[in-house]
This record gives structure tokens, C-alpha cells and sequence, in this order.
């Protein structure tokens, strides 16, 4: 009688780390597909100017973000930060650059120029990549560099389709990968280097709502439905943010390259078939182009040589 191959049983800290994995998948997957849907909110608050929505983006941001820090103890490092001028002036920069990224967004909805926003997010990484061969003096790898050139080629692809440059799609994807080498920099926890950049924010964003309001040209008090649609702003903006900084720790870099595709993919598709933004054949090309050189990055992330 042949006998049956036993299972060796798991590990206390394997099983542990299965279990972190799985949650760590479950917080990213909820981050992206709440990132992918943004769009449903933004055309929903188009009516009102972007730099107002972003305004209110950053104010109903701070409670948020506020009580997740006290959740988790972590006031200590706020505290530690308000008192170093070089962590709040990188705090600052950081801030003012989600700020431009936030505001490019929200405008880009508002302006059936959601597909456009989707490129953004696809060329992002490999932004992020071309910077750190820039600025750090990484060396990138054959695979890189091709990918690197076929996301040039699609950006002139609808260059000479458009009759300029896709100033939406670069705007995003270069803001968000200078938000992201500079975020390193900061010597704070996620959670809390976003609540240290909503604060700094928070006073000139509450006394520009405060003029618009008293101006007469706020939309907050206009009715019960700007009232909610403007408060929903905070939670559409931390809780995706936390997700993502939870899950980030607790899964592979592999992984969450992987998993960044998943909401500029339901962005395009909201654009095209919800809000029916044109795709025609110069947007064909050029996400054809992008996708190849996403396949040949995320390639270069499995096998790829590590530094």
C-alpha cells in the first residue's frame, strides 16, 4: 500500500504571515477599488469648482485621519514633527504637491477627461522608475528602459493625435511619483505623514471656504445635497489612503505593483462606457503601448535582478 505524503504542518509565524498577507490583499483591493470608482463621486460634485472641492478634500480630511491616529496611538509622532521646522517644511512640500495632483483630478472628472486621468495612473510607475534613475542613480534594467520608451511612444502617440501634449495624463503621473519619492523622505509613519499633511493644510483651505461662503460664492450652504456630497469628500479621500498604507505593509512590493493597475483599469472603463468619453484609435495605440510596457515592468519586478 502506497503511502499518502503528509502535509508538513504550518508554522505560529507562517500561519501569522498567511493571515497578514491575506488582510494585507483584502486593505489594498479595498483601497484601489474605491481609487477606481472615484470618478462616480467627482462627476457627482462637478457642478462645484475643483480648487472648492479640494478645499474640502483636505478640511473633513483631519477628523478622519485625526481619530485613527489616537485609534492607534501614534499622537507621540505628530507631536515630534510640529516640533521639527525640517519635517513640517517636507510636510509642507509634499502637501502642496498632492494639493496639485488633488485639484488636476478633480477638475480632469469635472471636464470628460476621465480617460485621460486613467493614462496618468498607467504611466505612473514607470515615472516613478525613470526618477529614481534620475535622482537616485538606480540602474535600470533592459526590460525597464523598453518599457520606459513605449510609454514615451504612446504620450506622442496622442501628442500628434491631439495636437498636444496629454498634459493631464503627464501632470498626474508626474505629481503623484514626486509625492511618492518625497513621501520617503519623511521620517513619519504613513498614517501619520498623512494627518501632518492635512493639517498644515486644513487652516488656508478653512479660511478660503470661509470667504467663499461669506462672498456668496461657496456651495457648501447651497442645499442638503451639496451639504452631504462635500462632508463625503473627507472619507472619499482618507479611507481609501489608510486602506492602502495598511495593506502596503503588509504585502510584498511585488504585489502591490501588481495591484496599482486594478483602478486606473476601472477608471477608463467609467470613462468610456459610463460617462462615454471618446476612445478612439490613437487611445487604442497608445493604451496598447502602455499595457505592453506595464507587462514588461511587472516582469522586471519578478525576475528582474535586485539591487
Amino acid at each position: 500500500m502506497m503511502q499518502e505524503s503528509v502535509r508538513p504542518i504550518p508554522t505560529a509565524e507562517e500561519s501569522a504571515s498567511a493571515q497578514g498577507a491575506r488582510r494585507g490583499f483584502l486593505f489594498a483591493l479595498g483601497a484601489y477599488g474605491l481609487w477606481g470608482f472615484l470618478p462616480l463621486y467627482m462627476k457627482a460634485v462637478a457642478h462645484i469648482p475643483a480648487i472648492e472641492v479640494v478645499a474640502h478634500r483636505v478640511l473633513w480630511s483631519v477628523p478622519i485621519a485625526g481619530m485613527l491616529l489616537l485609534a492607534l496611538g501614534r499622537t507621540a509622532d505628530i507631536r515630534a514633527a510640529l516640533r521639527s521646522p525640517r519635517m513640517l517644511a517636507m510636510a509642507a512640500l509634499t502637501a502642496a504637491i498632492i494639493t496639485v495632483n488633488w485639484g488636476t483630478y478633480v477638475w480632469a472628472i469635472a471636464n470628460d477627461r476621465t480617460v485621460e486621468t486613467a493614462l496618468g495612473y498607467y504611466i505612473n510607475p514607470l515615472v516613478t522608475v525613470l526618477l529614481g534613475a534620475i535622482l537616485l542613480g538606480e540602474k535600470l534594467s533592459r526590460a525597464q528602459i523598453v518599457a520606459i520608451c513605449l510609454a514615451v511612444a504612446a504620450v506622442a502617440v496622442l501628442t500628434i493625435d491631439a495636437g498636444g501634449l496629454p498634459w493631464v495624463s503627464l501632470l498626474l503621473a508626474f505629481s503623484f511619483a514626486a509625492y511618492g519619492y518625497l513621501r520617503k523622505t519623511l521620517p513619519v509613519g504613513p498614517s501619520q505623514g498623512f494627518f501632518l499633511e492635512v493639517l498644515i493644510l486644513c487652516l488656508p483651505c478653512l479660511g478660503y471656504i470661509v470667504w467663499l461662503e461669506t462672498t456668496g460664492q461657496g456651495h457648501f450652504f447651497d442645499s442638503a445635497g451639496n451639504v452631504w456630497l462635500l462632508l463625503f469628500a473627507g472619507p472619499a479621500t482618507a479611507v481609501p489612503l489608510i486602506l492602502y498604507a495598511f495593506g502596503a505593509k503588509l504585502l510584498r512590493f511585488t504585489t502591490i505593483g501588481i495591484m496599482q493597475y486594478i483602478a486606473p483599469t476601472i477608471v477608463a472603463a467609467i470613462g468610456v462606457f459610463l460617462f462615454g468619453e471618446t476612445f478612439g484609435p490613437a487611445h487604442a495605440i497608445a493604451f496598447g503601448l502602455i499595457w505592453i510596457a506595464l507587462a514588461l515592468y511587472t516582469w522586471s519586478m519578478f525576475f528582474g535582478r535586485r539591487p
